[in-house]
């Protein structure tokens, strides 16, 4: 039997069939428009490199020289003199450029190592693919953490705490005015259940109060999906001069931290990482603020002198720092409304001790006669300890240390 239509009903078909259409082409316009926005990004990102180094986990490594670096996108940089050195170190010790000596063979610190090296006066670059940027939330938000990620132990609610979705174990200072901190980290691979979540372990530099003034610098391992496309655990930075709004970014994601340093890479691979049971693997991290020119410097390991944060990018470190912070963080986002399996550290508590358990050893604070010490009065701070933990110890080997994190969900952890 034949249906009549009448012109009206035709009209209304043809309009929604136009609509369609106009959806469809408004849709690739948008797609279209954001792979170029995206292409626009890369380029500024990915600088011209004079040598390109293939790493065996699949990371590009480009050595550009260090005067093209993405720092130098800052308009407060344009005529910046790079201090290629610290005037001192920590306990008043001139910095020694070459420690070790031309003709013996370097540590591979990093796995793109085992490829290559970048030559002198360039710095090495993790290159930014185009599915790095395309896994953000936006362009504007790539290499950059959620608001209101720092740990606040001297909150008195709890609840705000959780909120963020951000949990720690941690061992911190405050009450005194801090011109940097150093700690040797246990280097782990932990699991990570979803993909938006992260594990990591780092020291906090911190200023100003908890509100959208934060200064913050970070430094140590992570390992994020998100970020880096896998599951390799990384070194990793990041820094903020307003509590993660504007400002600050991780690694050289952004202008702001001057590398100086050819032959560690921001964002690649530490290779190797301990196992349970089995070998543990160290690294070692120091950021001070150097007491003469005020810019605050990162050092990782014994012999490598990264770079620096000019002081300018902040207000409160500017001057000093009134809180340190060192420990672990995860995101635990709720997959399916239950708590996270996302491990922090190695994964197992801290009652399981070495071998078994991450760990943060010999932590130590610069004072403001530029000496390394021991901290005084330090205190812990976790959201759930049934979750993830912290125990602190003191001893002759390890000085101040503290082992911490856990598997997140587990029958005390829903």
């Amino acid at each position: 039997m034949a249906v009549h239509i009448s012109a009206k009903q035709r009209l209304a078909q043809l309009v929604l069939v136009l609509v369609c259409l106009s959806c469809a082409q408004g849709r690739e316009i948008g797609a279209r428009r954001r792979l170029a926005d995206v292409h626009k990004h890369l380029k500024r990102l990915n600088k011209p490199a004079v040598k390109s180094i293939q790493s065996p986990d699949g990371d590009t490594i480009d050595c550009v020289p260090v005067s093209h670096q993405p720092a130098f996108d800052h308009p407060f940089l344009k005529n910046h003199t790079i201090q290629m050195r610290p005037t001192y170190h920590p306990e008043g010790l001139t910095f020694e450029q070459n420690k070790i000596s031309s003709n013996e063979e370097k540590p591979k610190a990093q796995l793109w190592h085992q490829n290559g090296r970048c030559p002198p006066d360039t710095i090495p670059i993790r290159r930014t693919k185009k599915s790095d940027v395309l896994r953000a939330s936006s362009i504007k938000r790539y290499g950059k953490k959620r608001h209101r990620s720092t740990p606040n132990p001297t909150s008195v609610d709890p609840d705000m705490l959780n909120e963020s979705g951000h949990q720690h174990a941690i061992a911190y200072v405050e009450g005194d005015k801090y011109y940097g901190a150093k700690a040797t980290i246990n280097v782990w691979e932990p699991k990570i259940e979803q993909s938006n979540e992260f594990s990591l372990s780092q020291l906090w530099i911190l200023g100003g109060s908890f509100g959208q003034d934060l200064n913050s610098i970070e430094a140590g391992w992570q390992v994020s999906p998100d970020l880096y496309g896998d599951n390799n655990t990384r070194l990793f930075t990041y820094w903020t001069s307003d509590a993660y709004q504007a400002t600050g970014c991780y690694n050289l994601l952004c202008s702001g931290f001057i590398q100086i340093n050819s032959e560690i890479a921001m964002g690649a691979s530490i290779y190797p990482t301990s196992s349970y049971h089995g070998s543990q693997y160290d690294i070692s991290i120091l950021v001070w603020k150097d007491p003469k020119e005020g810019n605050w410097w990162m050092q990782f390991g014994s012999d490598y002198v990264l770079g620096y944060w000019p002081s300018f990018l902040f207000s409160y470190l500017a001057d000093s720092a009134s809180m340190i912070e060192w420990g672990g963080e995860v995101v635990n986002s709720e997959p399916d409304g239950a708590h996270t399996s996302t491990q922090m550290g190695s994964g197992h508590f801290p009652e399981e001790g070495f071998g078994k358990s991450s760990y943060f050893r010999n932590i130590q604070v610069v004072d403001s006669s530029n000496n390394l010490r021991a901290p005084k009065g330090v205190n812990t701070f976790t959201e759930q300890s049934n979750c993830y933990d912290v125990q602190s110890g003191n001893n002759g080997d390890w000085g101040s240390y503290f082992y911490y994190g856990g598997p997140g969900k587990n029958p005390n952890c829903q």
